[in-house]
């Protein structure tokens, strides 16, 4: 594409990268671009509402580009949306896709674990960039044993959450990662 080197630079931004990587970046937005045409000239995913398209574009870039869960900071840039509206987009991938997602989601909830601080005998605090890694961390917890206690924000804070010693200690287990 041509694009000036306002647009360059604005895009690079949204991406979290330099201009100079900006080519390389975009390789795998292009990708997924590529599945999502395919898939519909195929006619295995065509879609009419809108919503249906989002979702699938957003599962697409989550498998190329990202390889990750994303934030919602970085869905909105994207996707032109505001928080509320990017947290309902990433819990309706999570839910709808969530089989196809399986290997991701874990990923990403075992690099939050991972990225845990804290005394080895005491709590945990992690800072969470989507609310929705929050719910997909304490429907584990309620998966691994109902009694435990849940994942909550620090008080005073917007990101910071505290994953009590004996639930973290449940989840490191159950993800098989050694963290903070």
């Amino acid at each position: 594409m041509d694009l000036d080197k306002d647009e360059r630079a604005q895009l690079a931004g949204t991406l979290g990268c330099t201009e100079a990587d900006l080519d390389s970046e975009l390789q795998s937005f292009f990708d997924a671009a590529q599945e999502e045409y395919v898939r519909m000239m195929l006619g295995q995913r065509v879609y009419t509402r809108g919503s249906d398209i989002r979702e699938y574009r957003l599962l697409l870039l989550i498998k190329h580009a990202f390889k990750k869960l994303p934030s919602e900071q970085q869905i909105s840039g994207l996707f032109q949306t505001s928080a509320i509206q990017s947290r309902s987009l990433l819990r309706s991938v999570m839910s709808k896709y969530q089989y196809e997602l399986q290997a991701i989601i874990r990923d990403s909830l075992s690099q939050l674990l991972t990225a845990a601080t804290g005394p080895a005998d005491g709590d945990k605090v992690v800072i969470v960039e989507a609310e929705n890694f929050v719910e997909a961390l304490n429907r584990e917890i309620a998966a691994i044993d109902g009694r435990l206690q849940p994942v909550t924000r620090q008080a005073s804070t917007t990101a910071a959450y505290v994953i009590p010693k004996d639930t973290y200690k449940r989840l490191e287990t159950r993800f098989g990662v050694a963290g903070g």
